[in-house]
């Protein structure tokens, strides 16, 4: 996915919606696919940006151990309950309904184990809105159905992107698996430097998403949001639609 001699970052398609855990390794049948979905692959898209790597970690260290252990718990709770407690092992059933010590139990676990979580939840939201210094600004506003792209730092006057139809892959070389991916003009920025996304839409809510660098932004008429990312290699980058705005829809292309 190179994009010639210069070091840059084509942000195609979608622009919707390196931690390698075993909770999100790709399987040895998925070929993975740096900026795109991959076909047969589980877990997140591969990290390409600061962002998704500590969203990574996030997903792939702190939440899936924890969910999977309750879940395990849980599980074999209800297992020797079944066996343990059912009409044949035990006929004649207790007569207490409460005990102090496993309800404190069942009570301040579960309050620790969300205190642990958020601590790195609201590390990684702190991350999300401490932008660094923006070396590039550009505004995108939704519209139904294309985006519109605009790099005011730079003079460039705002142009439309639209969805590549499926013809027109064939004609450009382009695999079938982009269909409903790659755009005619995608957004394209310098890699290793933070670009600032000012984040607005014309008509309905849209979603300004790209899973490769963790970003889903909602673009909300009359209103101006903002995210940021710095894309870490060169490559073209996919989203996928996030909101339910329309058939032609493809939401951040």
């Amino acid at each position: 996915m190179g994009m010639g001699t210069r070091a840059r970052a084509s942000i195609g398609g979608g622009f919707t919606a390196l931690c390698l855990a075993v909770f999100s390794a790709t399987p040895v049948w998925a070929k993975e696919l740096v900026g795109q979905p991959t076909d047969g692959a589980l877990g997140l898209q591969p990290a390409a940006s600061p962002l998704k790597v500590e969203a990574h970690f996030f997903h792939d260290i702190i939440l899936m151990p924890v969910i999977t252990f309750i879940t395990l718990l849980v599980l074999g709770l209800i297992l020797w309950i079944v066996v343990r407690y059912n009409k044949k092992a035990n006929p004649v059933p207790a007569k207490w309904s409460h005990n102090t010590l496993i309800e404190v139990i069942w009570t301040v676990l579960p309050v620790l184990i969300l205190v642990f979580i958020s601590l790195f939840s609201f590390r990684l939201l702190f991350a999300y809105h401490d932008m660094p210094t923006p070396d590039l600004t550009i505004k995108a506003t939704g519209n139904q159905w294309n985006w519109a792209y605009e790099y005011p730092d730079q003079g460039i006057a705002e142009y439309v992107s639209n969805m590549l139809p499926e013809d027109e892959l064939a004609q450009r070389g382009m695999p079938h698996s982009l269909y409903r991916l790659a755009a005619d003009e995608p957004i394209v920025v310098p890699v290793g430097k933070t670009v600032r996304v000012l984040v607005t839409a014309a008509d309905v809510i849209h979603a300004f998403a790209l899973p490769a660098f963790g970003l889903k932004t909602d673009a909300v008429p009359g209103r101006v949001n903002e995210t940021w990312f710095r894309a870490d290699r060169v490559g073209t980058f996919y989203g996928q639609c996030s909101e339910l705005c329309g058939v032609a829809e493809l939401c951040g292309v």
